[in-house]
């Protein structure tokens, strides 16, 4: 029991913590706007951004204000790494066959 309220407690500090940098926070201006790495960042937060947008809808998964290509890059980059990267670390499960005679 113990174990699932330390787990718990961890969760939502995590989620809490990454729900600060979230995009649309309106940290980036025509000035300074998110550029690769804030791509990256942002997706591979997407999932929380999703549900927090849902609470949320001022907040969405993408931020508007970007450097274009690169931001796109590293969001694309990042979804597909994060979301294939679960499905190839899987093990793949053996599967033995008898002969029977």
């Amino acid at each position: 029991m113990e174990k699932r309220i330390k787990l718990s407690i961890l969760i939502i500090f995590v989620m809490t913590f990454l729900t600060g940098c979230i995009p649309g926070d309106e940290s980036y201006t025509m000035i300074n706007p998110a550029g690769f790495l804030s791509g990256l960042w942002h997706g591979w937060i997407a999932p929380i951004s999703l549900i927090y947008s849902i609470i949320d809808r001022s907040k969405g998964i993408y931020e508007v204000i970007n450097t274009g290509f690169w931001y796109d890059f590293g969001f694309y980059i990042a979804i597909i790494s994060g979301f294939g990267g679960i499905s190839l670390s899987r093990k793949k499960k053996t599967r033995r066959y008898r002969n029977k005679r």
